[in-house]
């Protein structure tokens, strides 16, 4: 099975992470990502669409049609949010591309990067949880050909891409204490975008993929 794969968030950490991985994937045909800025990056399997309202794409429909899968890994920190912006940045975003994509590509597989400690109550005391949670419910509920959730903890980066956050510069030295202590709670960045493509490509028995999941699928 060749993916023809959107991706979305390419021009932060995880994004394109994700990207370096389908690039570089053989059983990736093509990629079109979907940016508010050029991430810089050239490849003759790559289109690149710079659009600046991820709440309306009716000027790129025509181009969004012809995919099977969606990596998406466009997210927004809550640090200094109230409920009703991040809510508008997070779920009625991805909502709205979502419901986009499935109607165009009801054959999709879409993948969704939210997080561990995603509330899937959407009632506990965390409001980024809570949201991310909401999110996560409404996507499962829509009729794409299969849908994960990829709830990823502290990831280690992939070495040479530029996007890599500068908190890495001070905290790098905790990744192989976290692999010693906590190994069900670290995965790499190169393990994630794998993952997402054998998620495609020979799918998964779970629906949410907590870290453990991300790494068994991986290395499938």
């Amino acid at each position: 099975m060749k993916i023809r794969a959107i991706i979305t968030g390419v021009t932060g950490m995880v994004g394109e992470g994700v990207l370096h991985e389908a690039l570089n994937d053989t059983n990736v045909e093509s990629v079109l990502v979907i940016n508010r800025r050029p991430c810089g990056i050239s490849h003759p399997k790559l289109t690149e669409i710079i659009h600046s309202d991820f709440h309306n794409f009716g000027s790129i429909e025509s181009n969004l049609r012809n995919y099977n899968a969606c990596f998406f890994c466009l997210g927004v920190s809550s640090v200094g949010m109230k409920e009703p912006e991040y809510t508008k940045k997070t779920y009625d975003l991805t909502m709205h591309v979502a419901t986009t994509l499935v109607r165009l590509n009801p054959d999709m597989t879409f993948c969704y990067v939210s997080g561990a400690g995603t509330d899937s109550s959407e009632k506990g005391s965390s409001m980024w949880a809570r949201v991310k949670g909401k999110t996560e419910n409404a996507l499962m509920k829509l009729p794409f050909k299969k849908v994960y959730m990829f709830r990823p903890g502290f990831i280690e980066p992939t070495k040479g891409l530029k996007n890599t956050l500068k908190l890495y510069n001070y905290v790098g030295w905790l990744i192989p204490v976290m692999r010693l202590i906590a190994p069900n709670y670290i995965s790499t960045l190169r393990d994630i975008g794998v993952a997402m493509i054998k998620a495609v490509t020979i799918g998964y028995a779970k629906t949410i993929l907590e870290v453990r999941d991300i790494k068994a699928l991986a290395k499938a």
